[in-house]
């Protein structure tokens, strides 16, 4: 199929899947119905996570990249698209519009870091390291793992058994192996942004009480980049699931300021 530049692609973070959207895509085609005329999800696991988690995952933030296009072109999905991309998802996809502006129409990236704009304890603080170690490392019970990790994330659920249950559900039907989450960490820690702004339109969202990653990580792309910065004061670092209204209207507003603003879109 062709696919138009409403299409939109969605790509999560560390150890997470296309399934941890819950309910914000939903959420996000009803709202950008009415700033784009309705938009197509793609929504892609990175390897090592959801329908890829029998795949080893690269420790490498470029071959994620190169991944990410082999899946688009399997699928048939070709013309330019836009990315919604959160965590190491978002690392994927700013070196994807670096590497192939060409591709890709806009790019939104939540709660990210990168290097070279943020020192090593912003961009994920150093007890979330062992944290997240220790909990891959345990003999925890899925329950009790996917607990300490929404803990670790959300802040404003109003049922977070509800979101807990689906989790384990996931986690039992797409297990992610130890060696792929610390392959994960490895790409993330070790990725470095190229120099220069991007060609490609980005807008960045944050939390500023995202627990594992400082909000002033986004706070220095945006400034390193000149790209618009939209802070949420309360929700944690998996902001879609916190607040996927406040995302969607963010990004609703971003596209209108575009298209009335036509210098901006490239």
């Amino acid at each position: 199929m062709t696919v138009s530049a409403t299409t939109w692609v969605l790509l999560r973070g560390l150890s997470r899947e296309s399934g941890h959207w819950g309910s914000f895509p939903r959420v996000f085609e009803t709202v950008l119905e009415g700033a784009q005329g309705g938009a197509r999800l793609v929504m892609l696991d990175l390897p090592g996570n959801g329908c890829l988690h029998r795949e080893t995952s690269p420790t490498q933030v470029p071959a994620l990249v190169a991944r990410c296009r082999d899946e688009l072109a399997a699928q048939g999905v070709t013309g330019r698209v836009h990315l919604l991309a959160m965590s190491l998802g978002a690392m994927v996809a700013a070196d994807w519009a670096r590497r192939y502006p060409q591709e890709i129409a806009g790019a939104v990236l939540i709660n990210t870091s990168l290097r070279p704009f943020s020192p090593f304890y912003r961009r994920l603080r150093p007890m979330n390291y062992l944290t997240l170690m220790l909990l891959s490392l345990s003999r925890l019970g899925a329950r009790q793992r996917e607990s300490k990790v929404l803990a670790m994330t959300t802040r404003l659920l109003p049922d977070p058994d509800a979101v807990l249950d689906a989790w384990v559900a996931l986690q039992q039907r797409h297990p992610v192996r130890v060696l792929n989450i610390v392959r994960q960490l490895i790409a993330a820690v070790r990725y470095r942004a190229g120099g220069g702004r991007p060609e490609v339109p980005m807008l960045l969202l944050c939390s500023q009480a995202d627990g594992l990653v400082d909000w002033r990580c986004s706070q220095a792309i945006s400034r390193a980049w000149g790209a618009p910065l939209r802070l949420h004061t309360k929700a944690g670092h998996d902001l879609p699931l916190d607040d996927g209204p406040w995302v969607a209207r963010a990004v609703a507003e971003w596209l209108r300021s575009m298209a009335a603003r036509p210098e901006l879109s490239g």
